[in-house]
């Protein structure tokens, strides 16, 4: 009896030690990287921000002496603008940089066999903590896409400790951006400042939930603008951060960005740290670009976006040499898109983009941010340098499709489909997790591939669905992505239980 009690606890010491040489082999690994601010994570009931502290505490970091009074009061007047989020995530949720949760097996069980140890655990609800930005006293909040991307449930935290089921009224990758609302009145709004005019050097003050706080205020500097997070010129991945060195940490993606007047120039959605906490480096959307994602959003339901056509670069010795540039600032022009318009207006490889709108081009991220704020069908000049030769032309720009027409939401109307959530007894008779029935089908897309009442949809695009609202997000990230090629794989069950396959071309 001692030799195996000997060998058991020989095993469990062994797993133990290897756990922790995992751990730290790990964490020797793990190098310097971009890490999104709003991935705070629990597993559970996690504690909401009325939990966890009593009272409305606000926390206000300490600021530097000498810095101007307004400063105090800009903090005071941000904080009841800045909301807690608590997003449920799908237990199927296909998450970038998260593993897909997985049953929890007791150890005893694993090494000894079924039925030696406790039963099976089942696992609990996993939760996303993040912050969100109140823009409208009727209660639309902005937020990260990240924040409440794969969630079923939405909890808003106001600062005042009061508490609302909040709905996406859109989402939009390239951006990170996404809209929620909530039914509330007379709320506290961030009005909006000028990104733009924002100067490096300048004091800003970034307001969110860190670690699962309530509205903590910390400031810093604008370090750089124009940043780009994305080794790639492509047009359609807006990338172009407002850089500071306000601490931000785990739970403040989504929360403001705000200027010493109180005034929101950026949503805070990233760091750069070798661990995930902060390290000096923090990222803004900036406002120029966030106001004109969460108008079209709430107009139309999808980002109206607006493209030149070009893939571009930063001016290096590389493209100078290549092309003769005579400049040392702007965006080089390094090949076309289909359905370019500004090839079609007349821009050369080998152009560098210097103004758009009398706006200074210095790098291709600034070039991004301006595109970003207008429409299929607006026209801007481009000054571009030809070798040496100012010019300047004007572009109407178009949509990815090589039109103008508005994109907008695709609904349940247009897919021809009504959708429900399926009871627990259901899924049970079935032998499934998760999935939504189709309750009706009228004259549409669907109908037209064959689906039929009473289908059961598991997944869309190898993402599960468990809600109607989980379907509907699905559809609106497809008709408002960039691809050219907008389709629907759905994945799901006969009412007989047979597995069917379909393809919606949403184009």
């Amino acid at each position: 009896m001692k030799t195996n009690t000997k060998f058991v606890l020989a095993i469990i010491g062994s797993s133990c030690l290897s756990a922790v040489l995992a751990v730290g082999l790990y964490a020797g690994y793990t190098g310097l990287r971009g890490t999104h601010v709003g991935d705070s994570h629990a597993i559970g009931n996690s504690r909401t921000p009325s939990a966890a502290f009593e009272g409305n505490m606000q926390q206000v970091a300490l600021a530097p002496a000498g810095l101007p009074k307004d400063f105090v009061e800009a903090a005071e007047r941000s904080v009841h603008g800045v909301v807690h989020i608590r997003a449920e995530l799908s237990r199927n949720t296909s998450r970038s940089g998260r593993r897909a949760q997985e049953e929890f097996i007791d150890p005893f069980e694993f090494f000894f066999g079924p039925g030696q140890g406790s039963r099976r655990i089942q696992p609990q609800p996993s939760y996303s903590m993040g912050s969100g930005v109140i823009i409208s006293s009727d209660g639309y909040i902005i937020t990260n896409n990240h924040v409440v991307e794969g969630s079923n449930k939405l909890t808003i935290t106001l600062n005042d400790n009061k508490e609302y089921n909040a709905s996406i009224i859109g989402t939009d990758k390239a951006t990170d951006l996404a809209l929620l609302k909530i039914e509330a009145k007379d709320l506290p709004v961030i009005p909006f400042g000028d990104s733009e005019a924002l100067k490096v050097g300048e004091w800003v003050l970034a307001v969110g939930n860190p670690f699962n706080l309530t509205s903590t205020v910390t400031a810093g500097i604008v370090s750089a603008k124009g940043r780009n997070g994305m080794p790639s010129g492509n047009l359609q991945q807006i990338s172009s951060f407002i850089q500071t060195d306000a601490a931000v940490n785990s739970g403040n993606s989504g929360g403001a960005l705000v200027n010493t007047r109180g005034e929101l120039v950026g949503i805070n959605t990233m760091i750069y740290s070798q661990n995930g906490q902060f390290a000096g480096y923090s990222f803004a959307i900036p406002v120029s670009i966030a106001s004109k994602v969460v108008t079209d959003l709430k107009q139309y339901g999808a980002v109206q976006r607006a493209i030149l056509g070009v893939v571009g670069s930063n001016i290096d010795s590389d493209s100078k040499e290549k092309f003769g540039l005579k400049v040392s600032e702007g965006a080089v022009v390094q090949e076309f898109a289909d359905f370019s318009p500004a090839k079609a207006a007349g821009v050369q490889v080998g152009d560098v983009i210097t103004e758009v709108n009398g706006a200074k081009i210095r790098s291709i991220s600034e070039l991004q941010e301006q595109i970003s704020k207008y429409r299929p069908g607006d026209q801007v000049k481009l000054r571009i340098d030809r070798k040496g030769k100012g010019m300047e032309l004007n572009v109407a720009l178009k949509n990815s499709k090589g039109n103008t027409e508005v994109v907008r939401k695709a609904s349940f109307d247009s897919l021809g489909a009504a959708f429900r959530a399926l009871s627990a007894e259901k899924r049970k008779s079935l032998g499934i997790d998760f999935g939504v029935e189709v309750a009706g089908v009228d004259d549409g897309r669907l109908s037209k591939a064959g689906i039929r009442k009473g289908f059961i949809i598991l997944s869309v695009n190898n993402v599960a669905v468990q809600t109607p609202e989980d379907m509907e997000r699905i559809v609106n990230e497809v008709i408002a992505s960039s691809s050219s090629d907008k389709v629907l794989f759905i994945k799901g069950l006969q009412p007989n239980g047979e597995r069917k396959y379909f393809a919606i071309d949403l184009s």
